[in-house]
């Protein structure tokens, strides 16, 4: 089964480095985790969601991967190399050192409550549909069954999003 995984980061890491790098260790810790990474978008840089926030830009890619652990253990692995390279939670929407989000676990629907699939905001985020539809051209959304080319038509202009390699 194949799990596509949304990094982000718009902060540069004590141990890492600049966002770049953080998201090449989370990787590396994924591997070193015994997840099996298939595949690596190109990288992007993307202006912050919502648009009207003051911080800087950020650093996204999708991997896909495969892997026998369960939603909830892999969320939960996902979130422990966060706190691992430094993630901080005290409020919603703030820049970060690293996000790590489960966009699509091989097509399935569940509420959660640990790992809400597919990802509840995924369909409006270019960050994430631009480099998924990289690794996945014929993707279809999970619950609605859209095609990835039209919800990256629908994006609203503002979402400014740059392939960078």
């Amino acid at each position: 089964m194949t799990v596509y995984v949304g990094l982000g980061s718009n902060l540069p890491s004590a141990t890492h480095g600049e966002p770049r790098a953080v998201l090449e260790a989370s990787i590396r810790l994924m591997r070193e985790a015994g997840l099996d990474v298939l595949a690596c978008s190109s990288w992007w840089r993307t202006a912050p969601v919502p648009v009207t926030l003051d911080q800087p830009w950020y650093t996204n890619r999708v991997v896909a991967l495969r892997t026998a652990l369960p939603p909830p253990d892999l969320m939960v692995l996902l979130l422990d190399i966060e706190a691992r390279l430094g993630r901080t939670r005290d409020q919603r929407w703030q820049a970060r050192v690293v996000d790590l989000d489960m966009i699509d676990y091989d097509g399935r629907i569940d509420p959660g409550p640990v790992a809400i699939l597919p990802h509840p905001r995924m369909a409006e985020r270019g960050f994430v549909l631009r480099p998924l539809a990289e690794l996945a051209p014929d993707w279809r959304h999970p619950a609605s069954g859209t095609a990835i080319a039209e919800l990256i038509a629908a994006l609203p202009a503002e979402q400014v999003v740059e392939r960078i390699d």
